[in-house]
């Protein structure tokens, strides 16, 4: 019986504790102050604690025309080698659509997904993702041949496929 009560209060114990180490380690949320200058003008006020963010210097304004959406699953692509999978891809995809066609990406989201591990299956299997599978050449390849089936699902609201994370894992 007492080790049945040790054990219930070390685990209030513990959960206590671990509920207040959260709220101590929460980070202080970001203030947003609109600027008298002008209209939609934001000022972001970094706390001690935060580096201060620094400005988008790409070179490249955003396009308020164009939104991305990020497919929700990552796409896995197994390597055949001598009738054995050798290894796996994995793939997050995301796409540049117009604005306000986030939801007809969802809603053709599994012909996407069928479209694109189409040619990721391809890619694979002439040996696109073996040796060293991100040079340039390689990876614009991919993009294109996604962009293209793209297309061929979501019309002209598409103007590119992004591959956001690659990764190869080795059996």
């Amino acid at each position: 019986m007492k080790s049945i009560l040790l054990i219930v209060i070390l685990a209030v114990l513990g959960i206590g504790a671990g509920a207040g180490a959260g709220m101590m380690l929460r980070p202080a949320p970001e203030e947003v102050v609109t600027s008298p200058c002008g209209e939609g003008s934001e000022v972001t006020e970094s706390h001690p604690e935060e580096p201060a963010k620094q400005p988008d210097t790409t070179g490249e304004e955003a396009d308020p025309t164009r939104e991305y959406v990020k497919l929700n699953n990552q796409f896995i692509v197994p390597i055949v080698e001598e009738g054995r999978v050798a290894s796996m891809v994995v793939l997050s995809l995301s796409l540049e659509v117009e604005a306000g066609q986030r939801e007809t990406v969802y809603a053709r989201e599994p012909k996407l997904r069928d479209s694109f591990l189409q040619v990721l299956f391809a890619h694979a299997n002439s040996g696109g993702f073996s040796g060293n599978f991100t040079t340039g050449t390689k990876m614009r390849h991919l993009a294109e041949a996604l962009e293209e089936v793209g297309r061929k699902v979501m019309g002209a609201t598409l103007s590119d496929v992004l591959i956001v994370d690659i990764v190869r894992q080795d059996n």
